[in-house]
């Protein structure tokens, strides 16, 4: 092997290095139920720009559980839904989303 393929080889090792890095923080912030450093419970207003982060809504295979609560939504997933003053805004997606997020009517967080 020359030292021209060693030097690709190694490129190629670095970038997936980076990649997994990268995957592995996204899941740690999840983990401790907080996403880009807002705490996936709490007050939260459905917007359709600017949001904090995107959501796509599905039945299977979640990042997180929702429940809509009515009030003191101090649990990882339950969120009381607002029209102002709320601790983050989410706008739902089709594609390209943050979170997949599914509802359930109780044992909500992640699963």
């Amino acid at each position: 092997m020359n030292l021209k393929n060693m030097k690709s080889i190694l490129l190629i090792l670095f970038i997936i290095s980076i990649s997994v890095n990268i995957e592995t923080e996204q899941l740690l912030e999840i983990t401790d139920c907080s996403y880009k450093n807002i705490k996936l419970h709490g007050r939260v207003q459905f917007v359709e720009s600017f949001p904090d982060f995107k959501i796509k809504i599905v039945e299977s295979f979640p990042d997180l559980r929702v429940q809509i609560v009515e009030s003191f939504p101090d649990n990882c997933g339950e969120w009381e839904v607002v029209e102002s003053f709320p601790d983050f805004k989410v706008q739902i997606v089709e594609s390209f989303p943050d979170l997949k997020v599914q509802y359930v009517e109780s044992f909500p967080g992640k699963p």
